[in-house]
């Protein structure tokens, strides 16, 4: 059992730390500033199990099967979508949220995280881990790691909502999204084969 817990906390502190300050925890934000905080987080921890899983179950080879330059082309696109949308709302005569149902936020963030960290550098760190040690402490402790990055992510995000007006907030959430969407797509365009 103590080596169950040791593995788990190796990788919950390796992956925390690594996640730390990256693109997921300010989609977290900028998405739990903008919906209800619980949808955001559980969809946020749906996508970090099921990528931590296909990280454990097939290692490194899962980033091979999309290629690199297609999933960041994908994520750019998407990424710029919801920059644009946020803008477009900062100038919306209602400067009121709209709320979505739970189930469309989760889905909408499992997604957007789903493909924003295929083949990132936590799963790739959970692929490596889950080849040194047991499969199952890996994956706990890497979801539990990103879980708590990305709560830490949607609380700041309903902690600036309470304290910046709306508008604000959302050519903010605008704006970040399209560097996001400029970052991924350059990353697209650096990894085109030949």
């Amino acid at each position: 059992m103590s080596a169950f817990i040791i593995t788990t906390s190796t990788a919950f502190g390796l992956i925390a730390l690594a996640e730390l300050g990256d693109k997921t925890q300010l989609v977290c934000m900028t998405l739990a500033a903008r919906h209800p905080p619980a949808p955001v987080l559980i969809g946020a921890v749906l996508a970090f199990a099921v990528l931590n899983l296909l990280a454990v179950l097939f290692g490194a080879s899962v980033a091979a099967w999309v290629p690199e330059w297609a999933t960041a082309a994908i994520v750019a696109v998407l990424f710029a979508v919801f920059g644009w949308r946020a803008w477009r709302e900062a100038d919306a005569e209602t400067v009121e949220v709209e709320e979505k149902s739970g189930r469309s936020v989760v889905l909408s963030t499992f997604v957007l995280i789903f493909l924003a960290e295929l083949g990132d550098k936590t799963q790739l760190a959970v692929a490596g881990l889950a080849s040194t040690q047991d499969a199952l402490p890996v994956w706990v402790g890497g979801t539990l790691g990103l879980a708590a990055i990305s709560a830490l992510g949607v609380l700041a995000g309903r902690t600036v909502l309470q304290r910046l007006p709306m508008p604000l907030l959302h050519r903010v959430s605008g704006v970040l999204f399209l560097l996001l969407a400029a970052v991924a797509g350059w990353r697209a365009f650096a990894t085109l084969p030949g």
